[in-house]
């Protein structure tokens, strides 16, 4: 009888592999805990050279801080809120718009990579999720301006970042904006080099900072050029009244020539009602919209989007949040207004002006 070969296992040791620590970083980085401790935390007043060389060595050796030690050591959770409060009780989908899909993916990694993680919350449900879920800080969307949500967090201590400027005397921690004005007013003026005498907006019915200086700067380029205003609000967060209020703009008897819509729907909305109307988009309408959506890089034809830049949001309303939670002693300022980008497409390129406006006429069945 033949013996059989036993196959040779190897078993594992019975020593744990233990995982970096803060003492490990430090004798490796040649300094102390505590200088290891400020360089990962964004704390203390560190040359930026030994702050880099600190997380080099940390990734190098695959350091991760401890989410139980440093909430028994520093009583905080970990976690942050991110949320729209400006639609009350409606329901509010982030990823059904490109500038929230894009905001909270940059959110979520610059929250990483300080050791949080952000939890994503709805601004009204049958369960008191706000008391139930521990936070440390929230970033709220564009809250109104006079958003109960962002009052009752800041009585119970919770530090609040807007993304958008708050509007009245919300006891916001900080904000990051654009600036809108601006923005809108060159985009009015594009539209008029390249040959629109009627200019309308679609905008919204919310209190928020974003859609009431957008219509506001709407209103003063008008009295300037000494155009009458052409505009019809809807609430934004319903995508079948947007529809029905670009066919209600293009309806009127003063139709515009083109049409500056604040919101992301707003460029297919109109695109579609132009259609109806037997409108050629640019000829006789052109068409801007705010949106980060690259999906309009395709229409047809291409419409011109004015783009909020909301991964540059992202991670500065998460920078400035945890430097709030861990009190940094820091020079930075807590207001901050960003750079808005306006990418031009067929929708709204320059063309002769003409001397006259194609009448609507009635949408096709």
């Amino acid at each position: 009888m033949t013996g059989s070969i036993q196959p040779r296992v190897s078993r594992p040791s019975s020593r744990r592999l233990e995982r970096a620590g803060i003492r490990d970083v430090a004798q490796a980085a040649g300094v102390s805990i505590t200088t290891v401790s400020d360089a990962l935390n964004g704390k203390g007043r560190l040359p930026d050279t030994t702050r880099r060389h600190v997380r080099e060595v940390a990734d190098r050796l695959g350091y991760r801080p401890s989410a139980a030690a440093r909430a028994l050591r520093t009583g905080r959770s970990g976690l942050i809120g991110l949320t729209v409060t400006t639609y009350g009780e409606e329901p509010f989908t982030f990823t059904e718009f490109a500038y929230f899909a894009e905001m909270a993916r940059a959110a979520t990694s610059a929250a990483l990579a300080r050791g949080y993680a952000l939890v994503i919350l709805p601004a009204a449900s049958r369960h008191d999720v706000w008391s139930n879920v521990a936070l440390d800080g929230t970033v709220v969307i564009d809250p109104s301006d006079s958003d109960q949500h962002v009052a009752d967090l800041v009585r119970q201590g919770i530090p609040v970042v807007s993304d958008g400027r708050p509007g009245g005397s919300l006891p916001v921690t900080a904000w990051v904006d654009h600036d809108h004005e601006s923005a809108v007013l060159g985009l009015l003026d594009h539209l008029s080099e390249a040959g629109a005498r009627r200019i309308g907006l679609l905008t919204g019915t919310s209190t928020d900072t974003y859609t009431s200086v957008s219509t506001q700067a709407y209103l003063h380029w008008c009295e300037r050029v000494g155009q009458d205003p052409v505009y019809e609000r809807y609430p934004a967060h319903d995508p079948c009244a947007g529809a029905v209020a670009a066919d209600r703009l293009l309806a009127r008897p003063d139709r515009p020539d083109a049409v500056y819509g604040l919101f992301d729907p707003n460029g297919t909305d109109l695109l579609a009602a132009a259609r109806r109307y037997g409108l050629r988009v640019p000829d006789d309408l052109m068409l801007i919209c705010c949106s980060e959506s690259e999906g309009y890089a395709s229409t047809d034809p291409p419409i011109t989007t004015l783009s909020l830049k909301p991964r540059r949001i992202g991670t500065a309303v998460i920078q400035l949040l945890i430097d709030a939670i861990e009190g940094a002693d820091t020079d930075r300022p807590v207001q901050r207004v960003m750079p808005t980008e306006l990418i031009v497409r067929s929708s709204s390129r320059r063309r002769p002006a003409r001397a006259v406006v194609t009448e609507p006429r009635r949408p096709t069945p």
